[in-house]
């Protein structure tokens, strides 16, 4: 008999649950044995069998519609030690996998890479890519699942803040969730109606330096303040510390630690609270006396409950995962364009300069980004 596992990897986003509904119903029609394991590979990597656990009708019944995710995730990294995986591959094998649905961002999608090289065909790997960033090079810009939840829902908290701002006369600089990418900082100033948005794709190649960024909120407030309003709201992409000048990240933010994929902590700082701090001053010589309230978003988004969109896109790529995998195929990233089911050969999307799976960033020439740069207080 078949078996399918199926695991999230990275941090959460809301529709883990869909995909892990729709593929354990389409594989259980299918007479399969359905594996879930809990905490993405690192109970693998530990050999921990025991943890995982059959998934039936029952089990998944009515979470589609939930956030966070009934097996959990972590952000192991089972592609640094060959040994690692070596025991992801030896789990697998001793829960009988044959096959695997693995459920991540760019980080998990390269994991299943080297897994699905590592197992030299024993067993077959669709991965579904999930991350509320948004920046996976889907073809025909297609959205990442979780997307369309998270700019929603952030986009209604800085819609409240933006109306806090204007009763109280203050300024919200806030942080937007977004490593690599500023598609979800777009989205949440667009969709808010907010005065600005500053994503590190609007500058050159290169370290990019503070004063910059200072001097984009400091001239948005100035425009705002001849027009007689003392408040507003800019959204920082959170990506711009990647960005950042290294020496001046370390005197003003210091040594950030990395996560297990190598990858800097940047979602604990407070971007904006560092351009306050060098804005402040500026404006008081210039006789504006602006308010500030910083705020960071990003963890309020990636468990909330799926909108309809991500719900019912979820599901088509559960069920389209297990589809794939039933017809003798594997080793691919499962994505739905113009309305189709897509496998994406997972060379196809490596940057040949890294080995990982290429970044999707905010096309500066493209509508979304010119036309917004028309509503900013720029």
């Amino acid at each position: 008999m078949p078996t399918l596992g199926i695991l999230n990897g990275g941090g959460p986003a809301p529709g883990l649950n869909g995909v892990i509904n729709a593929a354990t119903l389409a594989a259980r029609a299918r007479g399969w044995k359905v594996i879930g394991i809990p905490k993405g590979y690192s109970n693998l990597i530990k050999g921990n069998t025991a943890a995982c656990h059959e998934l039936t009708e029952a089990a998944v019944a009515g979470i589609e519609t939930q956030g966070g995710s009934i097996l959990f995730t972590s952000r192991a990294n089972p592609t640094k030690k060959p040994e690692d995986m070596a025991k992801v591959v030896a789990s697998l094998k001793a829960l009988g996998v044959t096959h695997l649905v693995s459920i991540g961002g760019d980080d998990t999608a390269t994991a299943a890479m080297k897994a699905a090289a590592a197992m030299g065909g024993v067993i077959r790997v669709a991965h579904v890519p999930k991350t509320i960033d948004n920046d996976l090079p889907l073809p025909n810009e297609a959205p990442t699942f979780g997307f369309e939840t998270a700019k929603q829902l952030g986009a209604l908290l800085c819609k409240n803040l933006r109306v806090d701002a204007k009763t109280t006369g203050r300024w919200y600089l806030v942080t937007a969730m977004g490593r690599s990418a500023g598609h979800l900082t777009l989205s949440m100033a667009v969709g808010s109606g907010s005065d600005l948005a500053v994503i590190a794709e609007e500058f050159p190649p290169g370290p990019i330096k503070l004063d910059a960024i200072v001097a984009i909120v400091e001239r948005a407030i100035e425009k705002r303040a001849k027009a007689g309003h003392d408040w507003g709201l800019a959204v920082l992409a959170e990506g711009i510390l990647d960005r950042l000048d290294p020496a001046e990240l370390k005197s003003k933010v210091g040594t950030l630690e990395p996560d297990e994929h190598g990858n800097p902590r940047m979602s604990e700082v407070d971007l904006g609270r560092v351009v306050r701090d060098l804005l402040t001053p500026r404006l008081k010589a210039k006789g504006l006396d602006a308010g500030f309230i910083t705020k960071i978003i990003g963890y309020e988004l990636r468990c909330a409950d799926p909108c309809a969109f991500d719900v019912q896109y979820t599901r088509t790529l559960g069920a389209g995962a297990v589809e794939f995998l039933a017809d003798g195929k594997g080793d691919a990233l499962i994505a739905l364009v113009d309305g189709k089911i897509l496998p994406l050969r997972f060379d196809d999307l490596k940057d040949p300069g890294t080995g990982k799976v290429r970044i999707r960033r905010v096309n500066i020439d493209g509508a979304l980004w010119k036309q917004s740069l028309a509503l900013q207080a720029r």
